[in-house]
């Protein structure tokens, strides 16, 4: 069998071969995954890991996010997989094409069962100091790949503004997905209608026109993004190594697009406040180098428009939180023009 090797990922040329060399196998559901993937339990060179089985038959952020050919399997078998910094743990060990039963090209992802080492549920706040080392190791993983342009061919920046709209659930619903959360999708952006009328009718637009947005962001400095920063994908390692799963819906975006959609996805658990956890990533940056003087202001106004844009649906139960968001829309609805 031939197998390369790349930053102690394993790329094996399919999925048969990979499961010849797994000792178990036993299906499981984990309680924060919200996309559709299957997962099993395994053992393998008898350690117990997690397989996880992606393809676009079974995933709906894959639909919603137009991922046709199966971007994590692009990524982890791509140099790219070289360059992620020592300091964040992706916990893949092997990765295998694997076509669905469809016939789409998918992946099986071999990893590491760390879900002892994860942040834990609930809806307690986490710890400042982990919450600080996540943000250096944030802004670690920018200062990276600062400059780089996508030439892997995975996610396109305007994908990440499609897949938490109503056009996204009414295709949902068209190919009658079970998942739950483009059902809430939907509910939620009709709460946001009744809530914020005038934020909303401004949202809308915006989800039907993202060009100035996408176009306006494209313009500022670029960097690689892992685009899910929320709590059920990091933990820490003993030695404060960050665990930060799920590499599905990275691609080249503005550096403050994961630190907009951390605000945003964890904002009930967050150790301080917003503005706090904005300037502790800005100086994260500054300490590896990167001058953020000319576009910080424009950028991190554009991305939360951004992350607004995705998840204001969300936070309608929270008048509080749903203002917050809505003065950063409606500043960021001035930086386009």
């Amino acid at each position: 069998m031939v197998v390369v090797t790349l930053n102690a990922v394993r790329v094996i040329p399919s999925l048969e071969e990979l499961c010849a060399e797994l000792d178990t196998r036993e299906p499981f559901k984990t309680s924060d995954s919200l996309s559709g993937s299957r997962f099993e339990r395994v053992r393998y060179q008898g350690e117990p890991m997690i397989l996880k089985y992606v393809s676009i038959d079974d995933d709906w952020i894959m639909r919603g996010t137009g991922d046709l050919d199966c971007r994590a399997l692009r990524f982890f078998s791509s140099k790219l997989v070289d360059l992620i910094p020592e300091h964040i743990d992706h916990a893949t060990v092997a990765v295998a094409p694997n076509l669905s039963h469809r016939g789409h090209r998918g992946a099986a992802l071999l990893q590491r069962d760390v879900s002892a080492m994860l942040v834990p549920p609930g809806g307690s706040r986490i710890d400042l100091e982990q919450h600080l080392r996540f943000l250096d190791h944030m802004a670690e993983l920018h200062a990276a790949f600062w400059g780089w342009r996508d030439d892997v061919g995975l996610i396109p920046l305007a994908h990440h503004y499609t897949f938490l709209t109503p056009t996204m659930a009414d295709l949902e619903a068209g190919v009658r997905g079970v998942d739950p959360v483009p059902r809430a999708v939907a509910e939620g952006w009709q709460a946001l209608d009744r809530a914020a009328p005038r934020i909303a009718a401004m949202l809308r637009q915006l989800e039907r026109d993202p060009w100035p947005l996408v176009a306006a962001l494209s313009a500022t400095p670029q960097t690689l993004v892992h685009a899910d920063w929320k709590f059920g994908n990091l933990g820490e390692h003993p030695d404060g190594r960050t665990i930060l799963l799920d590499w599905d819906r990275m691609g080249a975006a503005p550096a403050t697009f994961d630190l907009a959609w951390y605000l945003a996805v964890n904002c009930d658990r967050l150790p301080h406040s917003k503005e706090a956890t904005i300037t502790a990533y800005r100086a994260a940056l500054a300490r590896r180098g990167v001058d953020t003087s000319a576009w910080w202001v424009h950028q991190l106004a554009l991305t939360l428009l951004g992350a607004g844009l995705q998840l204001s649906w969300s936070k309608v139960g929270d008048g509080s939180e749903l203002g917050w968001w809505q003065d950063r829309i409606a500043e960021g609805i001035g930086h386009l023009g």
